[in-house]
């Protein structure tokens, strides 16, 4: 049987647009010859999202946007379709986020897996969600800015009215004549500062001489420190000697007879007793001084006429 040209021109023209349809759709990232799963996500905004854009998962291109359409309701909401590797399980509560893929503005939608046990299947509508765009991310950042500019330029008027408010005319005077003062002050301080450091100038000699001295003072201390040790260990023997004493019994045995002697100089002086009697009664001295008198006569008088008194005999005679 023979094939006529006509037939055989049909044929290659065929295969030819299969070949076309298949690349074309190869390019658009659908495989005809791998199963895919279809969702859908409801937008007000998709931004410039256009058909064949990516569909990513953690940054790794897992399908593509194959439909981009308008909901016939009047609501002006888009409707885009999105082919995914069925190999992929998709969480029912997974949101579909339209994004910018690259600094040109090129957009992609990021499929952000979320934590359901159930997954969603084929057909099914998930969350869907917008990137800010530029203008929003940088009201976003330039917003807190904007309200501390705000209150710093209130706080700045707010400083401008005290100031103007302190620096009157009388507030001016003062302030000039604080500054007067404070120029005296730092005046004076270089004076004494002039002063000191020609003090210690004169008296160097001096500072350096008192300074040897502690240094052979200290050295002194250092040879010292067995004889200092000593001693601290003697006056700690002798401190603690003191608490072991009983000083409390003794101070009472003191003030008891320091009491007992008042009470007998007490009796004495009110002339209690001989030695009361003696000091307190004078009767008593003039009678021991007319008893002196009376004796010293008596020994002038046997002085002078001894045999009135003293009579004896060698040889006998006479009593």
């Amino acid at each position: 049987m023979t094939i006529s040209k006509e037939a055989k021109v049909g044929v290659v023209g065929i295969l030819a647009l299969a070949c076309f349809i298949f690349g074309f759709n190869y390019l658009k990232g659908i495989n005809f010859f791998s199963s895919q799963n279809k969702f859908y996500a409801v937008y007000d905004d998709i931004d410039g999202l256009v058909e064949a854009n990516p569909l990513i998962v953690n940054g790794y291109k897992v399908g593509l946007v194959s439909e981009i359409r308008f909901i016939p309701d009047g609501s002006h909401r888009i409707v885009v379709s999105m082919l995914l590797d069925n190999k992929i399980k998709v969480p029912s509560n997974s949101t579909a986020k339209v994004v910018s893929s690259d600094i040109l503005g090129s957009k992609a939608i990021d499929l952000l897996i979320g934590d359901s046990p159930t997954f969603a299947v084929s057909g099914d509508t998930l969350i869907s969600a917008m990137e800010d765009d530029l203008a929003t991310s940088v009201n976003k950042s330039i917003a807190p800015l904007k309200k501390k500019a705000e209150g710093l330029i209130s706080s700045v008027d707010s400083v401008m009215i005290v100031v103007q408010e302190v620096l009157n005319k009388d507030a001016r005077k003062n302030l000039s004549k604080s500054f007067s003062d404070v120029s005296k002050a730092i005046f004076s301080l270089q004076t004494t500062a002039y002063r000191l450091d020609t003090l210690v100038k004169s008296q160097k000699k001096a500072v350096e001489s008192i300074t040897s001295n502690l240094s052979e003072i200290t050295t002194t201390i250092k040879n010292k420190k067995d004889e200092l040790d000593n001693a601290i260990g003697n006056f700690s023997a002798i401190s603690d000697s003191l608490v072991k004493a009983n000083i409390t019994s003794t101070i009472n045995h003191a003030d008891k007879t320091l009491e007992q002697t008042a009470s007998i100089l007490h009796k004495i002086d009110s002339g209690e007793g001989s030695m009361g009697m003696l000091i307190n009664n004078d009767s008593l001295y003039i009678n021991l001084a007319k008893a002196s008198e009376d004796l010293d006569k008596l020994l002038i008088d046997v002085k002078e006429h001894p045999k009135r008194y003293v009579r004896f005999s060698l040889f006998g005679g006479k009593n």
